[in-house]
Order: C-alpha cells, then structure tokens, then sequence
C-alpha cells in the first residue's frame, strides 16, 4: 500500500512539473504591447512556483507555521503583477507574504534582486550569500547573479540555476526544477 501512495505521489509531482512547463513557458511574441507585461506575468509566477521544488532547512523558520517570505530588493519591476500573482498562494502549509524592501534585510525565502542605486544587484546577493535563501536574478546590470537566473530564451522565460551556490546556502533543489533549467552549475 505505502509503494502505491509513494508511486501515486511521484506522478503528482511529475504532473506539477508538467503543468509548470508548459503553464510558464508561454511564448512572449504575441505582440509587442504586451510583451513587457506578459513577461513580468510569467516571472512573477515563477518566483512563488520555485518554492515547492526546493528544500529550506528548518532553520529557515521561526517556527512549524511561519509565513513564506517572498521579497523584491531594489527598483521593483513587477507592482501590483507580483501581489495578484502570490495572493492566496501557499508554500505547504505556510502563506505567502511579499515583502518590497530598499536594501537586502533577513527573513526572506525567496529573494528577487532588482537592485538600485541604493544597492546594486551584486550586494544584494553578496549580502545574503551562504544563508538559507534562494536568490532570483533577472538580466543585472552588473552581470551578477543569483541562484535562479531568470532569462528569455526563443521568446520564452526560462531560468538557470546555480546549484552549487544552493548547495552552499543549505538549500536542496529538486532533480525536477534541475531538469528544467536551460543550464545548471552543478556541486562541485
């Protein structure tokens, strides 16, 4: 009975994949008015959907039912597109709360670093590198970037990941989020 429930769930999981694929992985022609707008869509989604598919250590939590920490550090490109994006959203158990922040602050899980002037990409995430956070960077200005890189490729949003550097802040990326990425440093 526990290897159906356990086979049951794999399919689940396998099925979430799938319908993050093929859910972000819209194409971003469909004219150029809405380019822009439909690409911060897709990005938003993606910050809130990375969440199931890697592992915080409990640390990571003040407690069992902790809220999930989504922050934009610096210049936030995506408004009100981020809030209806995570509004009612959950990671497990725990809700989602944004968090729009100038400068790199702790108690964030997921952290997008749109930097400023105030405090550019490459200091935001030099400035939480080797804690429990799972960094998201989009085109920087300053070439830096996070854990999960955000980029268009064939006119679709896709992303990198630096699993070593994941490694390094304790967190453990899914073999599935992995399989997606257009490219993956692997651990060492």
């Amino acid at each position: 009975m526990h290897f159906i429930r356990s086979t049951i769930r794999v399919r689940e999981v396998g099925r979430a994949a799938l319908a993050i694929v093929l859910s972000l992985a819209v194409p971003l022609d469909v004219a150029q008015a809405e380019t822009a707008p439909l690409e911060l869509a897709v990005k938003a989604t993606y910050l809130y959907k990375f969440a199931p598919f890697v592992e915080w250590p409990p640390i990571a939590f003040a407690t069992p039912s902790s809220s999930f920490i989504v922050c934009v550090v610096g210049d936030d490109p995506f408004g009100d597109v981020l809030d209806r994006a995570v509004s009612g959203q959950r990671v497990g158990d725990r809700p989602i709360v944004l968090r729009r922040l100038a400068r790199a602050a702790p108690g964030c899980h997921i952290l997008y670093a749109a930097g400023s002037a105030a405090q550019p990409v490459h200091e935001i995430i030099d400035s939480v590198r080797g804690t429990p956070v799972l960094t998201v960077t989009d085109r920087a200005p300053d070439g830096a970037k996070g854990i999960v890189n955000l980029v268009v490729q064939e006119n679709k949003v896709r992303f990198e990941i630096d699993d070593r550097a994941a490694t390094a802040s304790a967190l453990v990326v899914s073999s599935k989020l992995l399989s997606l990425a257009v490219r993956v440093r692997p651990r060492s």
